[in-house]
């Protein structure tokens, strides 16, 4: 019986010291094969979409390869950055207001862009178009919509015969609402079938 308990003491510190000598065995043999570990790899995780991949494999290889603590934290704050530049990106370019300001004035630019193709179309065709794609422009969408919305993205148009509506919804994506966005023409412009009203 004490036979035992020794024994089973013997298997438990026999443990801990292989355990031991297996971390100074890896130690020794990174020091002696001079691979240390990538370190330097590191700066790459300034790069916001290529250092997240970076950070990946940092992390993987200080987890598995050199059991590094040091390079796991090097490689997790290489995918923590990445991820907080990009979501600044989506914030300010998004969510703030110059950032929607922004968005409202290349609105405007495509809707002055767009009312020359309809001016254009009519001369080519006799007529203004009955919706946008037929306009075979790439530009008829409107970049204040939200893609998830769920709602018309295009900008609005109507063809009212002799002279046609076009205007963006603004922010709250209702049409016809004190936001709305409105090509820079002389509304009074008799060359111009563009109205403000019908």
């Amino acid at each position: 019986m004490l036979y035992r308990a020794n024994s089973n003491f013997r298997a438990t510190w026999r443990g801990t010291e292989n355990e031991k000598n297996n971390k100074y065995m890896n130690q020794e043999k990174n020091k002696t094969t001079g691979t240390k570990p990538p370190y330097g790899l590191g700066y790459l995780g300034l790069f916001p979409f290529v250092g997240f991949f970076v950070g990946i494999g940092l992390t993987f290889y200080g987890i598995v390869k050199y059991k590094d603590k040091k390079l796991t934290i090097i490689g997790i704050a290489c995918m923590l950055f990445s991820v907080v530049v990009y979501a600044s990106i989506y914030y300010i370019g998004f969510k703030s207001e110059a950032g929607r300001r922004g968005w409202e004035t290349h609105a405007q630019m495509q809707l002055n862009t767009l009312v020359r193709h309809i001016e254009f179309f009519k001369l080519e065709n006799g007529h203004f178009p009955d919706s946008l794609p037929q306009l075979g422009v790439p530009f008829i969408w409107d970049p204040i919509q939200p893609i998830r919305s769920g709602r018309n993205r295009q900008f609005n148009f109507k063809n009212l015969g002799d002279r046609y509506l076009l205007f963006s919804s603004g922010r709250d994506g209702i049409p016809n609402t004190d936001d709305d966005i409105f090509p820079e023409v002389n509304p009074n412009s008799k060359n111009i079938g563009w109205v403000r009203n019908p």
